[in-house]
């Protein structure tokens, strides 16, 4: 298989496992080399699309970008719009998670309406808020959810964590937070939100590759 045309299949494999519209892989088949947007659309810490500034409140809008939600192999976010990728402006993290409860259980959605199943690393960076990787990947809790997840953030004691445990842990203290997932617990860890790009691999504010076209 020549290299160009194992990239090509690579990509369709990346596009199809975001679930995207059939309607938008037919268009990139159709039209491969479309020069992709840079600036318009960008992404909140609400998980709240706007492009240019405005907030984009249609439903039906959202969640078509949402579906069509992925990045590509340099940690670059992007809506597919048909043939033209979008690439987003990310205030913090690729996701925004929701949470509420189910059978007993905190359960947790992204802003594109995705459910994350398994947290596997819970971060608190210095604002207070609480960043998640998950099998589907890493984001932010909207901080309008903030205060459900923290009945699940205990101390070494089990004990629900108060505000002097949460302020021993970002003045760099002794005391261990963990986050209760299921059946197990999770240590909790302090991360500089400025780390969390280049430790988690996106991009906040993509820009073209060198020769690479744009609009």
């Amino acid at each position: 298989m020549r290299a160009g045309t194992a990239s090509a299949f690579g990509r369709r494999l990346l596009w199809r496992s975001t679930g995207m519209d059939e309607n938008v892989l037919k268009a990139i088949a159709k039209w491969p080399n479309v020069p992709a947007v840079y600036g318009w659309l960008s992404l909140d810490r609400r998980g709240q699309w706007y492009i240019k500034g405005d907030r984009i409140t249609n439903a039906l809008v959202n969640g078509f970008i949402g579906r069509n939600y992925a990045a590509d192999a340099l940690g670059r976010w992007f809506f597919q719009n048909g043939p033209q990728r979008v690439y987003v402006r990310l205030e913090y993290t690729p996701y925004v998670f929701f949470a509420e409860h189910a059978d007993g259980q905190h359960a947790l959605t992204t802003h594109t309406g995705v459910p994350a199943n398994q947290i596997r690393e819970a971060l608190i960076d210095e604002n207070g808020a609480l960043v998640l990787r998950t099998d589907i990947g890493v984001g932010v809790v909207c901080d309008r959810d903030l205060p459900m997840l923290a009945e699940a953030l205990m101390n070494d004691s089990g004990r629900p964590v108060d505000d002097s445990d949460m302020a021993n842990l970002l003045q760099g203290g002794e005391q261990r937070l963990y986050l209760a997932s299921g059946i197990h617990r999770l240590l909790v860890t302090v991360a500089a939100s400025s780390e969390l790009p280049r430790r988690f691999a996106y991009q906040t504010d993509p820009r073209p590759a060198p020769g690479e076209p744009e609009c």
